[in-house]
């Protein structure tokens, strides 16, 4: 049963972020600061989309004995559509997003990790291509790549859309613009800068 409602409710984020898209809004990223990661994916979707579509045609020319068995193929193929441009919209309408406390990393809708400044024991910029399942280590890669890497001095729940909790230390994540990711978490986790004093 806990499955069934896992999926049921990725479907149903899955078609709100469509709407969201449609309507160039985004999801949580009220009172911070978003970072987007999805810009690299975006050919690959394209290109599902272009197969997806050609797959239809050629199943419409093969069926055109059958039109039930058309009509059903059809409807399967447009689902599968909206599905792929669903993953890319969840994308980009759920960024991650930087407030003055939290660092909310999220994938699609796969992910939705909150990980507190405090928690964050080092931040860095670090391309990486292989990725290896560790205990332990959550990767986050768009396009197989994650461009930041978090260690944390406190490891965090992270919840997966239909597996176990598990405790994660180290979290790699990717971000259109790492470098302003990087320097927005240093700065929010050591403060402003003192002001100097005037002048006597």
């Amino acid at each position: 049963m806990r499955i069934v409602r896992g999926l049921v409710r990725h479907e149903a984020r899955l078609w709100t972020s469509l709407a969201l898209w449609a309507t160039r809004r985004t999801h949580g990223t009220d009172g911070g600061r978003a970072f987007g990661y999805a810009r690299g994916q975006g050919a690959t979707m394209a290109g599902l989309v272009v197969v997806c579509a050609v797959e239809t045609f050629g199943m419409a020319v093969l069926l055109r004995e059958w039109p039930v068995a058309h009509r059903v193929v059809l409807a399967l193929d447009v689902y599968t559509v909206l599905l792929v441009v669903g993953l890319h919209a969840a994308g980009v309408v759920r960024p991650h997003v930087l407030t003055p406390d939290a660092l909310r990393v999220r994938q699609g809708v796969h992910v939705d990790l909150r990980i507190p400044l405090e928690a964050l024991r080092a931040v860095r910029r670090e391309t990486r291509i292989t990725h290896r399942p560790a205990e332990g280590e959550l990767d986050l890669a768009v396009g197989s790549q994650t461009s930041v890497t978090l260690e944390l001095r406190t490891p965090v729940a992270h919840v997966p859309l239909l597996g176990r909790p598990r405790e994660v230390g180290v979290v790699r994540l990717h971000a259109d613009d790492a470098r302003a990711l990087v320097g927005a978490l240093t700065r929010a986790r050591t403060g402003p800068s003192p002001s100097p004093d005037p002048p006597g």
